[in-house]
């Protein structure tokens, strides 16, 4: 398979990985279930197209069409995991709050609420930091899977 490709998915997979002894020091709980989850500390997309991205500058080149493709779609993709995905987790924050207050209205006899939805998932898009923190890791695992396997 292409070095490229399973050096990106590598860096995806550490990432997530690495959520759960970061969260574990930051709040003493363990939670593996943060492998298959989205947000959080590092990035997993950005971990995934730094790395992508950092390879093929490494292999190919910064100045080819390569790596101005998968620069400009690195770009798009940190952009989105914490801008509108963030956005998105900040609303589904408040309307997870309305369902409280909704609630308790339910507790009073005069007010009909027929079944409870369950809570939106709140933890959607990253921090600016979080972003960083997957950027640099992808990098970072990418020069090392380039030098180690190439003999150049």
């Amino acid at each position: 398979m292409n070095r490229g490709i399973l050096t990106a998915l590598g860096a995806i997979t550490l990432a997530q990985a690495s959520k759960i002894p970061i969260h574990y020091v930051a709040s003493e709980e363990w939670k593996p279930e943060l492998f298959f989850q989205t947000g959080g500390m590092p990035s997993s997309h950005s971990a995934g197209v730094s790395a992508l991205t950092t390879y093929i500058g490494l292999e190919r080149g910064v100045s080819t069409f390569d790596f101005a493709l998968a620069f400009v779609f690195g770009i798009i993709v940190m952009y989105d995991a914490q801008g509108i995905r963030r956005q998105t987790g900040e609303l589904t924050l408040r309307v997870n709050n309305l369902d409280e207050l909704v609630h308790k209205v339910d507790q009073h006899e005069e007010v009909e609420f027929e079944q409870r939805p369950p809570k939106l998932k709140e933890m959607l898009g990253h921090k600016p930091e979080e972003v960083i923190g997957g950027a640099l890791l992808g990098s970072l695992l990418s020069f090392c899977v380039f030098h180690l396997t190439n003999d150049k």
